[in-house]
Order: C-alpha cells, then sequence, then structure tokens
C-alpha cells in the first residue's frame, strides 16, 4: 500500500466551486486511471439537484473517453464519502418538484454504474443512502476502518432509489439485503465487509490510496479485455446461465479477434510487458 497520499498531476483544471471534478495522473502506472471526485465538503457531498449534473456529466465525460481503464470514485471529505440525497432541497419541493428530479438524479446513479470499464469506490467516512448507492454502483467497494454504510430511506418515509433494493440484494442476497434496509441499520466498516456490502477494509483514511494502487493493477490489463469483460458480467448477472454462456461468448467473440489479443498473446511469447493498442 502506498505510504504517501497520490496526488493528481495533470489534467482540466475544473473551477473554483465545481461539485465533482475528474482527475488524471501522470504517473505512468495511473496513466489510464481516471479519479471522479465529490467536492461539496460543506455539504458532506449530500446529491443535490446540482450535484446530481454534476456527477452524470463527470460519468459521461469518463465513459467517452477511450483512454480510461479504470475509475476511482473518491471524496474530498475526510468524514464523509456522500451522506445520500441533499434532504435540506427535498424539504422545499413540491411534489411537482420531486418528479421533475428524479430522471435528473437517476442520471447520476446511473452513471457511474454504467461505466464501462473497472470502478472502484474510495469510502471514508459516512456512505449513507445514495452515498451508499453510489459506492455500490462501482464494481469495487473499499473501506476505511471508521467507514460508516447503510441504507437508512425508510427511516425518513422513502426507499433506497438510486439502485440500493437492487445492488445490494446482488451483492449479498436477498435476507441480508432485506435486514439492513427495513432495519435502517448504519454498519462498520467491518460488518459492512463481513456482510459482502464491501469488498476490502483498510486503515481509516487509506481508501483511496488502496483504491488507486488495485485502479492502476487493472489499468495494466488489457482495456478490450477489461470492457469486454465488464460486459459480459453485468450483461450475464440476471440470465440463466445457458444465456448468459451465449454472452459471454459474444463478448469474447469481440475481444478474440482484437488488436490487444494479438498484442498479449505475443508479449507472453516475447517474455516482455505488452503494450495494448486499446482496440
Amino acid at each position: 500500500m502506498p505510504s504517501t497520499p497520490i496526488e493528481p498531476t495533470t489534467g482540466r483544471q475544473p473551477p473554483h466551486d465545481a461539485l465533482v471534478r475528474v482527475e488524471r495522473f501522470e504517473r505512468p502506472e495511473l496513466a489510464h486511471v481516471a479519479e471522479i471526485v465529490l467536492d461539496r465538503p460543506q455539504a458532506m457531498n449530500a446529491v443535490s439537484t446540482a450535484m446530481a449534473r454534476a456527477i452524470a456529466a463527470a460519468t459521461a465525460q469518463v465513459a467517452a473517453d477511450d483512454s480510461v481503464r479504470c475509475v476511482v470514485l473518491s471524496s474530498t471529505h475526510e468524514r464523509a464519502f456522500c451522506v445520500g440525497a441533499d434532504l435540506k432541497e427535498r424539504n422545499s419541493f413540491t411534489d411537482a418538484e420531486l418528479m421533475e428530479q428524479r430522471p435528473v438524479a437517476r442520471a447520476a446513479y446511473g452513471g457511474v454504474l454504467g461505466l464501462p470499464v473497472p470502478s472502484i469506490a474510495a469510502v471514508d467516512g459516512f456512505a449513507l443512502g445514495g452515498g451508499f448507492e453510489l459506492a455500490l454502483s462501482c464494481d469495487v467497494v473499499v473501506a476505511g476502518e471508521g467507514a460508516t454504510v447503510g441504507l437508512p430511506e425508510v427511516g425518513v418515509g422513502v426507499i433506497p432509489g438510486g439502485g440500493g433494493t437492487q445492488l445490494l440484494v446482488r451483492r449479498v442476497g436477498w435476507s441480508r439485503a432485506a435486514k439492513a434496509i427495513f432495519t435502517a441499520a448504519r454498519m462498520p466498516a467491518r460488518e459492512a465487509l463481513e456482510l459482502g456490502a464491501v469488498d476490502e477494509v483498510v486503515p481509516a483514511g487509506a481508501a483511496r490510496d488502496r483504491a488507486l494502487e488495485l485502479a492502476a493493477t487493472i489499468a495494466g490489463n488489457s482495456p478490450v479485455g477489461l470492457r469486454s469483460a465488464k460486459r459480459a458480467m453485468r450483461l450475464g448477472a440476471d440470465v440463466d446461465l445457458a444465456a448468459g454462456l451465449e454472452i459471454e461468448d459474444a463478448c469474447w467473440r469481440a475481444t478474440a479477434f482484437s488488436g490487444d489479443r494479438r498484442e498479449g498473446v505475443a508479449a507472453f511469447a516475447e517474455k516482455r510487458r505488452p503494450v495494448w493498442p486499446g482496440r
């Protein structure tokens, strides 16, 4: 694990008041990693309408960039990844305004879930409600020792509406997800790890560094292979085995005749590191 924080050193500079930033890195091992940074510290990254639009825009930007092989979703707030929906804003909405905001919120969560490359959530501090749903929308969740996660929505008269009722069930199974959602429980990181709701627990404050370390490892692999593997896994997750194997075969065909496959085999035979063409 890196002993010092990894700082972004390149990429387009965001406006000073940006709610979400996309960062890129000069270090060679992170050259193909994009970091989407939640940056609304005064509200512990509560997802307002403006924040939701910013998340959707950032994920669309990253998804359209063929140079990206892995994404890390992180926060600038040391005590919060994201505390969920901005309930102060929601409290001011009329019913009509709440309905108008719904597709904006769905686009934010769907943008993370729909990233075509592997994604890792770096969770330190609170990840509650919609904040935990953003993490669950990633492929891997790394949590700091002091993190607290949960889906407390039924306690305020709603349900997890950013994918939580679907994603947590798929991660941990029906009964475990039911207990977590119906009790509105907040779980410390170790309990969430035991449940299967997060994938790794690291020392407090180290989630981002560990996520970037994992991202560097992932980004060293074939970009065609990574995208095709994620597509096969996502499309095949909710179909029967026979249908899933057909999906896998289609994704295999899309990869097997690529330049990446030819380069990977050649590099293995020549005992060198591959230089992926990415197509």
